[in-house]
């Protein structure tokens, strides 16, 4: 039974390792074992499983680990030709190439909103947005969106469960979704991030549920709020046809 245990707490502590990339790329083993909150002679080992196994590499000249060839392999397969996310990519790219900015799509995972798929604009000066991150709910135009179009019960729950930051305003947040209700898309300007701003979209699926937020976003600078306001009726109708994908 003791075994057992170990067994599963070395899988947590190899589950918690990996997750670090969800982060950011790179890291160094003593930044992994701070943020793990493990002693560096157990990432040390986890690692080197990992690594041998191919779902770590450690680049030699640096002696920072990314992840693994492995990684991608599973990848692969959850993305495979039935995958929501995979079947919205050509009308994302349609929409890109339309209006030349970032494209991504979010999803709620309970406090939380992840990128689950990005097309990156071509344009010099752009936003870029890593597949898989995660951000907080109470910011930013796709956060509006995913809980604006949920359920009203799931909505309320939402809204008392969120570690709101001190100075947020959760009252003017809520009268901003019933707005974004009304007009059928979110805004946001350089809510989370300095110099960036987004229009978001919801994307229902055939039963008339929420399935998803499609956003667009880019530098402050050209993504002004006139500019989203044009753009609003173009990423609404995508979203549309991207419902009609929808399982």
């Amino acid at each position: 039974m003791e075994d057992g245990k170990s067994t599963v707490r070395a899988v947590d502590r190899a589950l918690d390792i990996l997750l670090c990339f969800t982060h950011r790329t790179d890291w160094a083993m003593t930044e992994i074992a701070e943020h793990v909150g493990l002693h560096k002679s157990t990432v040390h080992r986890m690692l080197a499983t990992l690594e041998e196994k191919g779902f770590i590499e450690r680049d030699r000249s640096t002696d920072r680990y990314h992840l693994g060839l492995r990684m991608w392999e599973l990848s692969a397969n959850l993305s495979g030709s039935d995958d929501q996310a995979t079947i919205w990519l050509p009308e994302m790219v349609r929409l890109r190439d339309q209006l030349g900015e970032t494209v991504s799509i979010y999803v709620r995972d309970g406090s939380e909103r992840i990128r689950i798929q990005a097309v990156q604009s071509n344009q010099a000066v752009r936003r870029v947005a890593p597949i898989g991150v995660r951000l907080p709910l109470y910011a930013g135009a796709s956060s509006k969106v995913l809980i604006a179009f949920s359920e009203e019960s799931v909505r309320n729950s939402i809204l008392e469960s969120l570690e709101w930051p001190d100075s947020f305003d959760k009252e003017q947040y809520s009268r901003n979704l019933t707005e974004v209700t009304e007009l059928g898309y979110a805004t946001s300007f350089e809510e989370r991030e300095a110099g960036a701003a987004a229009l978001s979209a919801p994307i229902f699926d055939r039963s008339g549920n929420l399935s998803a937020a499609l956003s667009v976003s880019g530098p402050s600078s050209r993504m002004t709020l006139k500019t989203m306001r044009g753009y609003a009726p173009v990423i609404k109708e995508s979203a549309k046809r991207m419902g009609t994908m929808s399982k």
